[in-house]
C-alpha cells in the first residue's frame, strides 16, 4: 500500500535547532519527521508518513516574507507532498503569522491541500482562517498531546478528500463561511426550542455565536494637568540595560516595573527593548522612542504636567496572551491608583 506523503514546517524550536537565539536561521529542509512530527506520523499509523521536515526561524521568516515564502515553496515542490502541514504553533505570534503564511502559499500556488494548528489568540489566527483550515490548540506546547489528534483527523480527511464538516465537528477556528443547509425543524420552532430551554436554565447551543467585544468607558478629562501625576505603560518591550527581569521577547508571561526617579533621558547605554518581531535598532538607539521620558521631562519642568510618576510599566505585545494582558493590566492598575496616578499615556511598537 502506497502511503500518502506529508511534508510538515515547524521553526527553529521544534526544530531543535534553539530558541530565540537562533530565530534568524534560514529555511533548511531535512527528510523524514522531525520534533512534533513524529507525533502526528505516529497518529497517521500506515495511512501516511511525513517525508520531508522544512525548518525556518520565527525572525528571519518575518523579516523576509516573500524570499522565505519562494524558498519554502520550491522546497514543498521537490517532495511532490499530497499534504501541507505547518505547525502547531500554539500562541506563538511570529510562528503563527509563519505557519498561516506559507500554509496558504502552498495551497495557493502548489495546489496542495494545506493546514496549520494555532491557539485562537494567536495573529496568525485571524489573519489567514479564511485562507486556510487552522485546529484549535491550547496556548502552549504542553497542549502538544491534545493538539495531535485533530491535525492527524483532519489531515488523513484531506488526504482521502473526504468531506470537511463544520468547526465544531473537526475543531478548526471557525472561518466565517457560510454554508446552506435543511433542518428537520424550521427557524423560528429551533428559535422557541432555545429559549425554553434557556427560560428553564437548561444547556443550549446557539446557531450564530455572536463575537464578544470588550467595552471600556472612558474617564473623564483630565481638568488640570498643571498638577497630575502622569504614569508611562508600555508593551513596547524597553527594559533597563539587560533586561533584568527577563521579560519573555513574545508571549510574555509577566511585566516589569521600573524606576525612572533618576533619568531626565533614555539612551542604549540604560535601557533597551526585550521585544521580539520588530526591527529593534531605533528603539535601541534612544529607548525614548517607544517610552518617551525625555519629553515628558521637558513637560514636567515647564509646568505643563504635575509631575511624571517615579516609576513605569513595560511587557511585549508580541503574540502575548488576552488573558495575560488582562492579569498585567489588572495588576498594575492597582499599583497605579496606590500611587496616585491621574492619567496614564500607554504606548506601544
Amino acid at each position: 500500500m502506497t502511503k500518502f506523503r506529508v511534508v510538515h514546517y515547524i521553526n527553529q524550536f521544534f526544530g531543535q535547532i534553539g530558541g530565540e537565539e537562533k530565530a534568524d536561521v534560514p529555511p533548511e529542509k531535512r527528510q523524514g519527521p522531525v520534533g512534533p512530527g513524529l507525533a502526528l506520523s505516529a497518529a497517521f499509523k500506515d495511512e501516511a508518513e511525513i517525508v520531508a521536515t522544512i525548518i525556518c526561524g520565527d525572525s528571519y521568516f518575518n523579516e523576509n516574507m516573500d524570499s522565505a515564502t519562494e524558498t519554502i515553496i520550491k522546497m514543498v515542490k521537490e517532495e511532490k507532498p499530497d499534504l501541507f502541514i505547518a505547525g502547531p504553533a500554539f500562541n506563538a505570534g511570529r510562528y503563527g503569522v509563519a505557519a498561516g503564511a506559507i500554509a496558504s502559499a502552498v495551497k495557493e500556488q502548489l495546489n496542495i491541500p494545506s493546514f496549520t494548528g494555532m491557539y485562537e489568540e494567536n495573529p496568525g489566527a485571524d489573519m489567514y482562517k479564511q485562507n486556510v483550515y487552522i485546529i484549535q490548540t491550547g496556548n502552549s506546547a504542553a497542549k502538544m498531546r491534545k493538539a495531535i489528534p485533530p491535525m492527524a483527523a483532519l489531515a488523513l480527511k484531506l488526504l482521502k478528500g473526504e468531506p470537511i464538516g463544520s468547526a465544531a465537528q473537526e475543531g478548526y477556528i471557525p472561518t466565517g463561511v457560510r454554508k446552506n443547509l435543511f433542518e428537520e425543524k424550521r427557524g423560528s420552532a429551533r428559535a422557541v426550542d432555545m429559549l425554553l430551554k434557556k427560560l428553564a436554565g437548561e444547556p443550549f447551543e446557539t446557531e450564530y455565536p455572536m463575537p464578544t467585544f470588550d467595552r471600556v468607558a472612558p474617564q473623564p478629562a483630565v481638568k488640570d494637568l498643571a498638577h497630575a501625576n502622569i504614569a508611562l505603560v508600555t508593551s513596547g518591550g524597553i527594559v533597563p540595560k539587560g533586561n533584568p527581569d527577563h521579560i519573555e521577547s513574545s508571549s510574555a508571561s509577566h511585566y516589569g516595573e521600573y524606576s525612572i526617579a533618576e533619568f531626565d533621558d533614555l539612551t542604549a547605554a540604560d535601557h533597551e527593548t526585550a521585544h521580539g518581531g520588530y526591527d529593534p535598532v531605533y528603539a535601541n538607539e534612544d529607548p525614548d522612542r517607544v517610552l518617551p521620558v525625555d519629553v515628558l521631562r521637558d513637560m514636567e519642568k515647564e509646568g505643563i504636567i504635575g509631575k511624571l510618576n517615579e516609576f513605569f510599566y513595560t511587557t511585549v505585545g508580541n503574540g502575548t496572551a488576552v488573558a495575560n494582558a488582562k492579569k498585567f493590566a489588572e495588576e498594575i492598575a492597582q499599583k497605579l491608583k496606590m500611587q496616585n496616578v491621574d492619567a496614564v499615556i500607554l504606548t506601544s511598537t
